[in-house]
């Protein structure tokens, strides 16, 4: 292809790229400098039958060819660097190692609260320059059926994006010890390494916690509303 028709072709793709039906890719560009990747080295622990639910609603804690590596998302909340994520991801680690979009290395994270009945933990990092944090929506003013995005570190994949809809609210899961009172449902595909990431609405703003799989279902995620996180979490927005 000589150099005429090449830029003729990647000038094609930019129009694809900006066409009014590819509502996704202007509302992905809004929010990935503030979708983080989590990588955790966790500690030493033997297998018991809590592990052995927890691998079947987050398969990331289960085994995997190098179980020492773990990986999970999250989303900037506060430009000083606050991250919203799920208390699982970071629960019983040796070292928490945060991606950010535009910072080549990854930086250290501490965890500064926790929630575990609720499953929800902030983490801070040090970064080099303010971050910028994502709006937050309201999962009580959507509707089943709404497009909806969800955006993570699935499998160590990074900045990885899946589109759905809400397939369901106000879901109550008892499963294992575990009580979430008010979950979404989506099919947007949330793998293993996506628990923690934002569920997206259209207008780029976070309406959920993308939070588990009934692994080895299709199509079956889940993620906590915004709102049932925001009283606790309020001190650490800007």
């Amino acid at each position: 292809m000589n150099h005429d028709n090449s830029r003729a072709y990647s000038h094609k793709f930019r129009l694809a790229a900006h066409h009014p039906a590819n509502l996704f890719v202007s509302v992905v560009r809004r929010i990935k400098s503030g979708v983080v990747a989590i990588e955790t080295t966790e500690e030493p622990r033997g297998l018991s039958l809590h592990n052995s639910v927890l691998s079947v609603l987050f398969p990331e804690l289960g085994k995997s060819a190098n179980p020492s590596r773990q990986f999970g998302s999250g989303f900037v909340i506060h430009p000083a660097g606050y991250i919203l994520t799920n208390q699982h991801v970071i629960d019983r680690t040796a070292e928490i190692r945060v991606k950010v979009d535009g910072i080549k290395r990854p930086l250290l994270a501490t965890v500064v609260w926790s929630h575990s009945e609720k499953d929800i933990a902030v983490i801070k990092i040090k970064a080099p320059k303010p971050l910028k944090a994502l709006s937050l929506g309201s999962s009580e003013a959507t509707q089943v059926g709404e497009w909806v995005l969800a955006m993570g570190n699935p499998m160590g994949l990074e900045q990885s994006v899946t589109v759905g809809v809400i397939s369901g609210k106000n879901r109550p899961l008892h499963i294992g010890g575990l009580h979430y009172e008010n979950v979404i449902q989506t099919d947007a595909a949330i793998n293993p390494g996506n628990s923690g990431g934002p569920l997206i609405n259209i207008l780029g703003e976070v309406i959920g916690i993308n939070t588990l799989i009934i692994f080895p279902s299709q199509s079956l995620g889940f993620a906590i509303p915004i709102e049932d996180v925001l009283a606790d979490v309020r001190r650490f927005l800007p």
